[in-house]
This record gives structure tokens, C-alpha cells and sequence, in this order.
């Protein structure tokens, strides 16, 4: 299964998609990467004049790159266009220690701690174009085909 398989077996669309390519694929991890556009809804009013990417933004983002997308990837034997996968976030926790401004290109890598009886759990950070961590936690999910 490529990166555009994956893709298409997300249950986003835009507004709601933070995946813009998947650059390393096993199923003990993924890498992927997105660019937060400058026009999206949620930097209206997140701080006047002075807008930064929400940290649930942030969260969201590396959740559908580091667990959905990993998980589709464990799957992908049981998926098809017909057969789509069915998620539920369960847990996330995670700390942030830098801003994405509108416009950032960013890094999520992700590493499988565990898949049992469905539930995924992973250990997530994400970078900013320098290389810098921008955030990392640990976040887990239900996924079923």
C-alpha cells in the first residue's frame, strides 16, 4: 500500500485533513508531513493579530499521521475502498514547546509502542522545518476494518 492509498483511506477531507504526504511507511511507524495553510479557518481570532496553530490542531495532526495512518497500515490487508477503517482517538497526551505559524511545513514521526485487540498506541513528536521538536507525546486509538 503507497502513501496515496493511505491518503484515500483516511475518514477526513478537507478542512479536516492534516496529511500531506507519507514519506516512511512500516508497521512499526510512519513519517509524514504537512503544511498548515495561511488560510485556514482556525487562525481566525487564535490571538489577535498574532495568530499560531492550536495545540488540538497540532494534536489532530499528529493523530491522523501517527496513529490513523499507521494504523491503515497495519491493516491494509483487511481495507479496501468498500472495507473503510472505522477509528476512535482514546487517549492523547501531549506536550508542546514551540509555536507552527500559519504557512509551517511540519514533520510527524511515529513510532507503534503497541497494538492489541484493536487499540494502537504510539509514541508521536512532530518538528518544524529546522528540525526543531515542536511537540511529542504519546497518543492511542481503536482502529478496526
Amino acid at each position: 500500500m503507497n502513501n496515496n492509498q493511505i491518503i484515500s483511506l483516511l475518514p477526513y477531507q478537507e478542512p479536516f485533513l492534516f496529511v500531506d504526504d507519507l514519506t516512511m511507511m512500516s508497521s512499526e511507524g510512519i513519517t509524514g508531513q504537512y503544511t498548515f495553510k495561511k488560510e485556514s479557518y482556525f487562525y481566525e481570532g487564535h490571538f489577535k493579530n498574532n495568530p499560531i496553530t492550536p495545540g488540538v490542531i497540532l494534536t489532530e495532526c499528529m493523530a491522523q499521521i501517527g496513529l490513523v495512518c499507521l494504523g491503515i497500515y497495519i491493516l491494509k490487508d483487511q481495507l479496501s475502498e468498500e472495507n473503510q477503517p472505522q477509528v476512535a482517538l482514546t487517549s492523547s497526551q501531549v506536550d508542546f514547546f514551540l509555536p507552527v505559524l500559519p504557512g509551517e511545513k511540519v514533520t510527524v514521526v511515529s513510532e507503534k509502542e503497541v497494538f492489541r485487540f484493536n487499540k494502537l498506541k504510539c509514541k508521536v513528536k512532530m518538528l518544524n522545518e529546522k528540525n526543531e521538536l515542536v511537540c511529542r507525546g504519546q497518543i492511542s486509538g481503536m482502529l478496526k476494518a
